[in-house]
């Protein structure tokens, strides 16, 4: 059990994850505290798909453990699976319904029973209250993203897990999204997110964990990590000046671009 484990809303305990022979996730430990927001950082393949694969249940880890709530992800995936809301990069909800149409669909498969103003105020919460009888495919990018967050966070759940959630987006919807993912925390949510942008994780993360090749390489705020890497010479050699997460990312992992 990680040192955070009595407090976490997810543990991940020394996570192995195999693909034949190759070896995704290589012993990864790390917790998720109630109402913190965790930023999953590393390369293209340093094997964080893989990780919130394993949170979901997806998989089958070849050895470690996930944790969600004191429940088994392995052992009891469906249990799981209902704790967590998801939000991928792409979204494939139904084109030619609506947005409310979608969300009373969704509404019935979790079992809940959400009257019109409800689901009018969850829209405007979001704010979307003025599309809500849009069809998707009528929608912008933004607007399919906050939508998409919308109906994972439709049914409570404990944990929120979002890859890379303001991919593509432009400033303001990125923004928009950014008060979403702080409403879920206010709500006495935790969040795992996946990104790309150093510029996010520092905006919103509590904290953060770096992994390159399946490992964890380096985790703590944003602050800390410059704090204990700013003399570090690979650090230096990528800072442009006063040194910045970025540079932390990039002297730890490489600078060469992962496939």
């Amino acid at each position: 059990m990680t040192d955070q484990g009595s407090a976490a809303i997810l543990d991940v305990e020394g996570l192995v994850v195999r693909y034949g022979s190759r070896t995704a996730v290589d012993g990864l430990s790390l917790a998720v505290r109630r109402g913190e927001i965790f930023g999953l950082l590393g390369p293209n393949g340093a094997g964080k798909t893989s990780t919130l694969s394993a949170v979901e249940g997806l998989l089958r880890p070849a050895a470690g453990a996930v944790r969600v709530v004191g429940r088994d992800a392995a052992d009891d995936p469906l249990a799981v699976r209902a704790l967590i809301g998801v939000q991928l990069q792409a979204s494939s909800f139904q084109a030619e319904l609506t947005l409310t149409e979608i969300l009373r669909l969704y509404a019935g498969l979790y079992g809940l029973r959400l009257p019109a103003e409800e689901l009018g105020a969850r829209l405007h919460r979001a704010g979307l209250d003025g599309e809500a009888g849009k069809r998707f495919r009528q929608t912008s990018g933004g607007q399919q993203q906050r939508f998409s967050l919308l109906v994972a966070m439709l049914h409570d759940p404990p944990l929120l897990l979002l890859d890379e959630p303001t991919a593509g987006l432009d400033p303001q919807a990125r923004r928009q999204l950014w008060s979403q993912i702080e409403r879920a925390r206010g709500d006495g949510g935790s969040v795992l997110l996946t990104t790309h942008s150093m510029e996010e994780a520092q905006a919103v993360c509590d904290r953060v964990a770096i992994i390159d090749q399946g490992r964890l390489v380096a985790l703590g705020t944003p602050a800390e990590l410059v704090a204990q890497h700013k003399d570090d010479p690979r650090v230096l050699r990528a800072a442009h000046g006063e040194v910045t997460l970025e540079d932390v990312f990039i002297g730890l992992t490489g600078d060469e671009i992962r496939d």
